[in-house]
């Protein structure tokens, strides 16, 4: 099985999305380490950067796996192969293959290339040609092919067949326009064998997903018998994107067990998904198949009861072969079940205190019916089991605090805040000023608590989320907070506050947020 890499060219196509010179070589190498046979790494001569890419890829990237494919061209009609200074740049960047893009819709050739399918076909059988004389593996991407084969078959074969006589060791079958479904797909590949009278594994699949079928239809493809698929990290690719290269090489290797990628490479996925997804600058999607950090999250309390006796009951695999972890969401449809695995998973074994349990489960309905969310505040769901079994004094209590916003004479808005609070018997008072009211709580609640808690001068505040919740309108709405935090450790915890009035709402997230911290390092 040929895995082939384009995210560092399609992929790259994406709105929004800018690859530096740095970055595609952190890219590839990630690649390379996910254990994909091909990378194609850009289209020297049409793109400068991409020329600096291929030499320092040749002189800094040492693949334990891949080969760096460098993407092009057929020549341009009327130019000899030898005078086509694109064909030019792709001898120029010293790859051990190429991958030629050549038009096989008729429509395209007359259209868009302007010129006679006859001089299209010697395009293509020159090109490929020349590069196998210059010892170059060469993969011919059959632009629009299926478009093309349901436009006039005869002639989309006959691309594809000028292009395997000339020495191409594969033909792509592109659906650029990404609109076919599986079973077109499937049709496809045996009639073209038919016409052509080669085997499947002749031919290569490129799918786009503006079906959504773009996994799915290579998949097909495969089980026809193709044994070369193309796809982009995380599904990056212009319009919706392009196969998931993670979820089709999962579907093939775990689903059909074919033999995709090298020992010890599978259980990288998640990793290098995640990886990329930070280069790129793009947020993982938490709902990716296989990746996403909720592609193994249960929720229903049914579901909690069975995964409690055998977690293989509502996971279609272990989560561990891609590098995943199964993930217990905790909310107002959670039964006990629910509960004491979560609490187990946060390092809390409820299964011998059921009176506990039910009590958790109980709290966490009724604040779940009010607004609260625990789905993504594992800290404070953890305070929540520790008060309920037992978990002593809190390490401060709240006498009262006061928010001031003063907007000035100059344009300038300073927000100040004074908290009173009693520490280990102690009343303490502070004042501090900050961005906002929010800032202005954090830092003078900290103040107060440092001098007994030396180490809450560790924490920061990362992330501040507020949201109107659904069914509450107007000023007077109830507002959920999500605050983030994280230590010197790189250790980071979410907590939530729920309220009428926002600035109580995020003072409650921070309480939480400073006494998890004081849990996790006591000072």
């Amino acid at each position: 099985m040929q895995v082939y890499d384009t995210t560092l060219r399609d992929g790259a196509q994406r709105e929004g999305l800018t690859y530096s010179v740095a970055d595609k070589l952190a890219v590839a190498k990630l690649l390379d380490e996910f254990g994909v046979g091909f990378i194609e790494g850009g289209w020297p001569g049409a793109m400068p950067k991409d020329v600096e890419f291929f030499r320092r890829a040749r002189e800094e990237l040492e693949f334990q796996h891949a080969i760096l494919v460098a993407f092009g061209m057929t020549r341009k009609a009327g130019v000899h192969v030898e005078d086509d200074a694109l064909i030019k740049g792709l001898i120029d960047a010293q790859t051990p293959a190429v991958a030629l893009v050549a038009k096989s819709d008729l429509r395209h050739v007359l259209r868009a290339l302007r010129t006679t399918p006859e001089e299209n076909l010697a395009m293509v059988a020159d090109s490929v040609a020349y590069f196998v004389a210059n010892g170059r593996r060469v993969f011919l991407d059959c632009e629009h092919f299926f478009d093309g084969f349901r436009y006039d078959p005869d002639y989309t074969t006959s691309v594809v067949k000028a292009g395997l006589e000339a020495g191409a060791e594969i033909a792509v079958m592109c659906d650029t326009n990404g609109g076919m479904l599986p079973s077109q797909v499937s049709k496809a590949v045996g009639e073209v064998c038919a016409r052509l009278g080669v085997s499947p594994d002749r031919l290569g699949i490129h799918t786009q997903n503006d079906t959504s079928c773009a996994v799915a239809n290579t998949v097909a493809a495969v089980e026809a018998g193709v044994r070369h698929f193309q796809g982009t990290a995380n599904g990056y690719g212009e319009r919706p994107g392009n196969a998931d290269l993670f979820a089709c090489v999962a579907n093939l290797q775990l689903k059909l067990g074919l033999p995709v990628l090298p020992d010890g490479c599978l259980e990288q996925m998640v990793r290098v998904s995640h990886a990329i997804a930070e280069i790129a600058n793009i947020a993982p999607d938490t709902h990716q198949a296989y990746t996403g950090s909720a592609a193994f999250a249960h929720k229903a309390g049914l579901h909690a009861s069975a995964i409690k006796h055998d977690p293989a009951l509502y996971n279609h695999i272990d989560p561990a072969v891609v590098g995943n972890d199964m993930k217990i969401l905790v909310t107002e449809m959670a039964g006990r079940a629910s509960i004491e695995l979560k609490s187990k998973e946060l390092g809390l074994d409820l299964a011998g205190r059921p009176d506990v349990a039910t009590k958790v489960t109980e709290e966490v309905k009724q604040r779940e019916a009010a607004g609260w969310s625990y789905e993504a505040a594992d800290a404070s769901f953890e305070l929540l089991v520790r008060d309920a079994l037992g978990g002593g004094p809190a390490p401060f209590t709240l006498e009262s605090y006061r928010v001031i916003v003063e907007h000035r004479e100059d344009g300038a808005v300073v927000s100040e805040a004074t908290v009173k609070v009693r520490v280990k018997g102690e009343r303490v008072i502070a004042t501090a000023e900050g961005n906002g009211p929010v800032n202005a709580l954090d830092e003078a609640l900290r103040q107060a608590l440092t001098r007994h808690y030396a180490s809450l001068a560790t924490l920061e505040l990362a992330d501040y989320k507020v949201r109107i919740l659904e069914g509450s309108h107007g000023t007077g709405a109830i507002t959920r907070v999500l605050v983030e935090t994280v230590d010197s450790r790189g250790g980071d915890w979410t907590t939530v506050g729920v309220h009428e009035n926002v600035v109580e709402a995020s003072w409650r997230a921070l309480v939480d947020a400073l006494t998890f911290g004081l849990v996790r390092v006591p000072a």
